[in-house]
């Protein structure tokens, strides 16, 4: 009996977790007020890659994500499940963010000022967030 509580429990924190990752990227993605699909299948892929999950799977997220983001006024919700992640982690959304941020070519003051909030929050130095910044400008320079 106890097991199964634990398991239930273990696996509402991570849905938890995984909605909250995904309203944090719908966030990066309308900050500017241009939700693209090329912004939508770069978030779809980061779910199915950083939560090893299907398509569907990543398409019903997305769904949850965007209606907790519609509903949220603040990041903070959204960063406090990550920040107990390893920093291997957070980079790693840091990164998705900035491939977001960058996939219309550009970034605005709205985005750069977000993506310094969420570092902030997420305990990220400005320098490792300028390092991610740069792979993924010349990533994307490569296409």
């Amino acid at each position: 009996m106890f097991k199964k509580i634990f398991n239930i429990k273990k696996r509402e924190v991570s849905d938890n977790k995984n909605v909250l990752i995904a309203s944090l990227l719908i966030h990066a993605a309308r900050i500017d007020e241009n939700y693209t699909d090329v912004e939508k299948k770069i978030i779809k892929k980061a779910l199915m890659e950083i939560n090893t999950i299907n398509s569907d799977e990543a398409e019903n997220l997305i769904k949850l994500a965007a209606k907790k983001e519609e509903e949220s006024n603040q990041i903070v919700e959204f960063t406090q499940e990550i920040k107990k992640y390893s920093m291997e982690y957070r980079l790693k959304i840091i990164e998705v963010i900035w491939k977001i941020v960058y996939s219309d070519g550009l970034t605005n003051e709205y985005e750069s000022n977000l993506i310094r909030r969420i570092c902030g929050l997420l305990y990220i130095s400005g320098k490792d967030s300028g390092v991610i910044k740069i792979k993924v400008q010349n990533l994307l320079n490569k296409k």
